[in-house]
């Protein structure tokens, strides 16, 4: 082969060279990256939808209407436990049925004494709640309108946290509606979940405006903050739209303004009573009490001396004095003694 060819054939060698090496380190190098960020994209993609399915599983991990056992289809009706009643059928807004319990005290005293609207927990349904309103009926002397949300007991829907302040609020509209109660003593009770939702209520300044008082037991500070105390601490850093439900109670209990009452059960293994504490501070009402009750649990903190003693109080103080309540917490012991029943 001449001289000049051969320079010619080991030129072209040696540009062939460098692209298959420039090719190869291009193969390696896209190879590398797939690995790295084709991983890292895998990881992201499965975390997203990992999130997705919790986010939509949060509703099922917060509400409970079926807990214990045919919760959606027996209800106790008011007459097991003596009590005067009407069955009532409320529709919202947006064409939901809410099944509620209006009890009343007969005749002309029914006009004359408080009203107190009652809002439950998580799970069950408003009958599994009768011993509690019993004491408000007779002990305390008021009528009890009793209603289940949404997706609970007989009522028709969904559970959610939007629809709930919904449900509180056509629950308001219906008393204000009504011609046997005075629509000057109405007061809004809520416990745990419920307590959230009487919260919101309270909190708008239309409806808040419309209450004599405000009761919240063993309630929590916000579902992001229970996660916390039930899941892990690190869950604190996840972002605030990852929860379906919030129920930010302690940035809307500032705007509350009503007399209200806060009921601590000091044995309360489930919402830790210092969250009761948090929402009583940061509370925006000049008359504000706070209930602590030794021994109290979460669910039957009413059944410990000095639950119906204290609330008679705060239902005194309401309709009697315009000025500020007493804002230390308190002692049980320190109420009048009312017999309980």
């Amino acid at each position: 082969m001449p001289f000049r060819d051969w320079r010619i054939v080991r030129v072209l060698s040696g540009i062939a060279m460098r692209i298959w090496a420039a090719s190869g380190a291009a193969l390696i190098t896209a190879f590398l990256i797939y690995i790295v960020y084709g991983g890292l994209f895998t990881f992201l993609l499965l975390l997203f939808a990992v999130s997705g399915i919790l986010y939509h599983a949060q509703d099922n991990l917060l509400y409970h209407p079926e807990l214990p056992a045919n919760s959606r289809i027996f209800i106790p009706v008011p007459s097991m436990h003596g009590l005067p009643y009407e069955t009532l059928h409320l529709k919202t807004r947006d064409a939901i049925s809410l099944h509620a319990f209006w009890i009343r005290h007969p005749g002309e005293k029914g006009r004359y004494v408080p009203t107190i609207i009652y809002f439950h927990g998580n799970a069950g349904n408003m009958g599994h709640r009768l011993q509690n309103a019993s004491g408000f009926f007779h002990t305390l002397q008021c009528n009890v309108l009793m209603v289940e949300y949404r997706g609970y007991g007989l009522s028709t829907g969904t559970p959610s946290e939007k629809g709930f302040f919904a449900d509180a609020r056509t629950v308001l509209d219906h008393l204000f509606t009504r011609h046997d109660l005075d629509h000057g003593q109405i007061i809004v009770f809520g416990r745990s979940l419920g307590g959230a939702v009487t919260i919101d209520l309270a909190a708008d300044a239309v409806y808040g405006s419309k209450l004599m008082g405000v009761i919240v037991e063993n309630t929590f500070t916000s579902i992001p903050d229970m996660a916390v105390e039930l899941i892990h601490p690190c869950v604190k850093y996840l972002p605030l739209l990852l929860y379906r439900n919030q129920f930010l109670s302690i940035d809307k209990i500032q705007f509350v303004s009503a007399p209200i009452l806060f009921i601590s059960g000091l044995a309360d293994t489930l919402v830790p009573p210092r969250m009761m504490t948090m929402l009583h501070t940061r509370c925006g009402s000049i008359r504000k009490q706070m209930l602590q009750i030794a021994g109290g649990s979460h669910n039957d903190t009413w059944a410990v001396s000095g639950y119906y003693q204290g609330v008679a109080q705060f239902l005194k103080e309401c309709r009697e004095t315009k000025g500020p309540l007493q804002t230390a917490p308190v002692s049980h012991n320190v109420w009048p003694q009312i017999e309980e029943i």
